[in-house]
């Protein structure tokens, strides 16, 4: 059940994340494509950086389901145990209390600025644009949790995430060297 949930949230994100970097790339294309015939879109500043933090909240959120995030394998491997599963605990923990904190923050903002409208597009309120920081926050701690599990053995056996992906990478790359 917790596998078919995570992978879920994976395919989700994964396709929603893919969909905001291909919006974002059209609108830039366009953007240019009109400053090269001599006019330029009001809108475009403001719409692409709005969909650049949608992208890094969302990306956040898949990162912390694959936990790829930066890390410290190496210094929390080398902690005796029990004390490392403790560390774990207390780095879910700080974790976790910074997005809840963060979801409450940014739901606060967004109902402070309920009644504004984006400068350039004044249809759009920004609430909705502003809805990505309680949404990112909540989804990166359900994207936490659900790969927490797995995280949790591989640490209290000693394997490290990051000389794995390095280790994938390595051997990815001798296999396209072998078939060339």
């Amino acid at each position: 059940m917790l596998n078919s949930l995570r992978k879920f949230f994976e395919v989700v994100l994964e396709y929603f994340v893919i969909f905001l970097m291909v919006i974002l790339t059209a609108i830039v294309v366009v953007a240019v494509i009109y400053r090269l015939l001599g006019s330029s879109l009001a809108w475009y500043d403001e719409v692409a950086a709005i969909m650049l933090a949608w992208i890094t909240y969302y990306g956040s959120a898949l990162a912390a389901l694959r936990r790829r995030h930066i890390g410290f394998d190496s210094v929390l491997l080398s902690i005796p145990m029990p004390a490392r599963m403790w560390a774990v605990m207390l780095a879910e923990a700080i974790t976790a209390g910074f997005f809840i904190l963060l979801a409450w923050a940014g739901y606060t903002v967004m109902t402070i600025l309920g009644g504004m409208s984006l400068t350039s597009l004044t249809w759009v309120p920004i609430s909705f644009t502003q809805s990505v920081i309680p949404i990112g926050a909540v989804l990166f701690v359900i994207c936490q949790a659900l790969s927490l599990p797995d995280y949790w053995r591989k640490t209290a056996g000693g394997v490290s995430l990051e000389h794995a992906e390095i280790e994938e990478e390595v051997e990815t790359e001798m296999k396209k060297a072998g078939n060339a």
